[in-house]
């Protein structure tokens, strides 16, 4: 009986400034992008936890803070807001076809691995209706907590980022470095890294995850920085420069597995393992 009475009080208002402040941490950055004051922030989060007896943040000096109470609750929130999303488009559908499946993906997964699984899938459901969006990482998961996207083929992050999400490791993948065919690195031993700096490199976005894994990999090779370097996210701008001239491409593999297959890239002599 009392959890019919708590399901009376809570209103979507209620679960989706919960979110907002879940994701920005902080009241003030909630209100200014929700457009409302920051007393009323603060009411509605203290009205959703008078109604549940149990507080879900932690408020500390530097922002606010989930606790175990919240975590849960936030798991909980997100798939209420992604369901009642998926009820009505639906609705809009008028029946014609399965629920709108909305499956975020980088652009690795996209190449590789989706293609075969979504062929798989339409052949068991035959009236399914899918959307594939390809971004980074960090803007996949955001979608995905916000319930704009059903799931996500992406990289595991730090847990920070992922908190009242679901999440399966499936494989691990390496990054590569590669260039254009008949480039002067082609055919230098593994090991001199450092002979990299001679040349155009183009890197993964900074706070991507295959951007921390590639900082690591190269303070522990000696180098800590390239004098002339490109962060890029679009996968045909990194293909276009590489084949255009004597740039070095740090990339994960299954973006560029087909190219380096028919041999228009070649892969330098280094793998830098990351899970995805």
């Amino acid at each position: 009986m009392r959890i019919n009475k708590i399901e009376r009080r809570i209103k979507l208002r209620h679960l989706r400034l919960l979110i907002e402040v879940a994701r920005q941490q902080s009241i003030r950055r909630t209100a200014e992008l929700r457009n409302i004051s920051q007393p009323a922030v603060s009411k509605t989060l203290t009205e959703l936890e008078a109604i549940l007896g149990v507080r879900l943040f932690d408020r500390t000096a530097r922002g606010m803070r989930l606790n175990s109470h919240g975590e849960v609750f936030l798991k909980h929130a997100n798939a209420t807001i992604a369901a009642l999303r998926g009820a009505l488009e639906s609705v809009a559908q008028n029946g014609a076809l399965e629920p709108t499946i909305r499956i975020g993906a980088l652009a690795s997964a996209a190449a590789r691995i989706l293609p075969i699984a979504l062929e798989a899938f339409q052949k068991e459901v035959p009236r399914s209706h899918l959307k594939v969006i390809t971004s980074e990482n960090a803007v996949l998961l955001e979608q995905l907590r916000v319930g704009r996207l059903d799931f996500v083929v992406g990289r595991l992050a730090p847990p920070e980022t992922i908190i009242g999400l679901s999440f399966e490791h499936l494989f691990s993948e390496n990054m590569v470095i590669v260039v254009r065919p008949g480039h002067p690195l082609l055919g230098i031993e593994k090991g001199q890294l450092f002979q990299l700096s001679d040349y155009l490199v183009l890197m993964p976005s900074q706070h991507s995850s295959n951007r921390a894994a590639l900082d690591t990999y190269l303070i522990a090779n000696g180098v800590s920085d390239f004098p002339h370097s490109i962060e890029i996210a679009a996968e045909s701008f990194g293909r276009e420069m590489v084949l255009s001239g004597d740039a070095v491409w740090f990339i994960s593999h299954g973006v560029v597995a087909r190219d380096l297959a028919e041999g228009a890239l070649k892969s330098l002599p280094w793998a830098i393992r990351k899970a995805l």
